[in-house]
């Protein structure tokens, strides 16, 4: 029998800066990839774009209000139970504070800072290219 194809889920995320740090969230340990580290945001729904999905996704996990940028970087990455698209934006608080809605702990960390984290797999190309490697 021929593997059957996996469905790719389109993710989005955001890249939060202020000035020098940005934005980090821990995931619960509930869900899968429990208690690792991501960028803030979430699966794109049917018939929303990608930028609506992460102002919506960062309104229910952080209580903020985005606005988003460019795309940073776009990661293809197969995990056991799916595989996920992630595109990464570049994007500002317009308003709000982050809030724990969803979250573990929120913190804001520097490029120097990422190797005492540990993030979601799917993030760890992504975390190459912020350190310059």
């Amino acid at each position: 029998m021929p593997k059957q194809e996996r469905e790719i889920i389109d993710v989005v995320a955001a890249l939060i800066w202020d000035q020098d740090r940005f934005l980090i969230c821990q995931r619960p340990p509930h869900k899968a990839r429990g208690m690792l580290w991501e960028f803030v945001g979430g699966k794109v729904d049917p018939g929303e774009t990608k930028e609506e999905a992460l102002i919506r996704e960062c309104q229910e996990e952080l209580g903020i209000t985005l606005v988003v940028g460019d795309v940073f970087m776009e990661v293809l990455h197969a995990y056991p139970d799916l595989t996920v698209r992630l595109t990464l934006f570049n994007a500002t608080i317009a308003a709000g504070t982050p809030q724990l809605k969803e979250h573990v702990d929120i913190r804001w960390i520097t490029v120097a800072e990422i190797p005492q984290y540990e993030f979601c797999p799917a993030d760890e190309e992504i975390l190459q290219k912020l350190q310059g490697q």
